[in-house]
């Protein structure tokens, strides 16, 4: 049984983990949106046994998805679901946490600015929001080869695009979250952590 392979996910799934050891010392339950190739969550249950990791995707990706938890099986990692942002009913899915890697760069804004309003009604208060990849800071690159990758983005699909720190905590604010990390990790990227704030 094949799967699909990204070497991106190979590469930061292990600085990932180390921030998420302490991040997460406390959750009970993950909702990961935008899955992918899986790997990141074979790799994330294992190490983080004291909670359950559930993996999402859409439609068209959940199979892939599926194939790759079927070969690495966890007694933490739950059968992937479908979980479209553009869906107006989201499968019954409690969690303290959400984390998505490499996603909000892909996906449109007005998408973006959907999750976080999801993100925001789905968490319990001090649930935990962690978002990791490539952003902007003060409407600036935090360097050339991000510079370089915006530009491939946007010329594929305009409307895609490396967000800006300040422009999602704008979206975050508005739905409850406050910004809490500002993590520098490999490769030009950072991971990214609200927290839902008591009402």
């Amino acid at each position: 049984m094949q799967t699909a392979f990204s070497e991106a996910a190979e590469r930061n799934k292990r600085p990932i983990l180390k921030k998420l050891h302490a991040l997460l010392a406390s959750s009970k339950s993950v909702l990961e949106i935008g899955s992918g190739t899986g790997q990141h969550a074979v790799y994330f249950a294992p190490a983080l046994p004291h909670l359950v990791w559930q993996p999402s995707e859409l439609p068209d990706k959940l199979p892939m998805l599926l194939r790759q938890c079927l070969l690495h099986p966890s007694e933490n990692l739950a059968r992937p679901i479908i979980l479209d942002i553009d869906n107006d009913v989201w499968t019954s899915v409690e969690a303290d946490t959400v984390f998505t890697a490499n996603t909000l760069h892909i996906i449109h804004w007005r998408q973006v600015c959907r999750l976080f309003a999801r993100v925001g009604a789905l968490l319990p208060s001090n649930g935990i929001f962690c978002a990791y990849g490539p952003f902007n800071m003060d409407g600036r690159y935090t360097s050339e080869s991000n510079a370089q990758f915006d530009i491939w983005l946007r010329n594929r699909d305009h409307q895609s695009g490396i967000r800006d720190i300040g422009d999602l905590q704008y979206q975050a604010e508005q739905n409850g979250l406050g910004l809490q990390e500002n993590n520098a990790m490999p490769s030009n990227n950072r991971l990214l952590v609200w927290r839902k704030l008591a009402n």
